[in-house]
């Protein structure tokens, strides 16, 4: 493996970044009314505050962009296609939740969404685990919480039917 210049480098941490919180805030738009609709929800007692997801989130983000970047710099776009296009699938699936959850409303979909989604956590961080271990690992907390999350989102659609169908 040749050394890539640092300007290269720099380009392609900032590209990776780019790319995730463009998810970010796809997602955001969908849920721009998330605070007041989740004050709205009967929610159980385990649930976090609306005011902790925005700061998760961010970190979360934040680690997921530094992980595609390490996988990027070891094997390049083309070398590690197939654990990118996996991250780049998930990303997707995980900005089409909050539209699923929070702008329509669609608690059965939203459930079904986070459970295809952790399936392609957990296999895009095979993927890069096995290129990266570092990477791997940097995607361990996004697991967890999307682990968290998805108790969550069942337990709110299920005391919430009439608002999440």
């Amino acid at each position: 493996m040749t050394p890539v210049p640092i300007s290269k480098q720099i380009l392609g941490i900032v590209g990776w970044l780019a790319i995730t919180f463009i998810a970010a805030a796809i997602g955001g738009a969908g849920s721009i009314n998330a605070g007041s609709f989740y004050k709205q929800l009967m929610l159980p007692e385990w649930a976090p505050p609306s005011w902790l997801f925005g700061p998760v989130w961010t970190a979360l983000y934040a680690l997921m962009g530094i992980s595609a970047w390490l996988v990027w710099r070891v094997d390049g776009i083309f070398a590690a296609r197939a654990a990118l296009t996996l991250f780049l699938i998930q990303l997707a699936l995980n900005a089409l939740w909050s539209w699923v959850f929070f702008a329509w409303h669609l608690g059965g979909l939203a459930f079904a969404n986070i459970l295809l989604l952790w399936i392609l956590i957990v296999t895009t961080l095979i993927a890069f685990w096995r290129i990266r271990v570092l990477a791997g690992a940097l995607l361990v907390p996004y697991l967890l919480w999307v682990s968290f999350a998805s108790a969550l989102n069942y337990t709110i659609w299920q005391l919430n039917p009439q608002i999440l169908g």
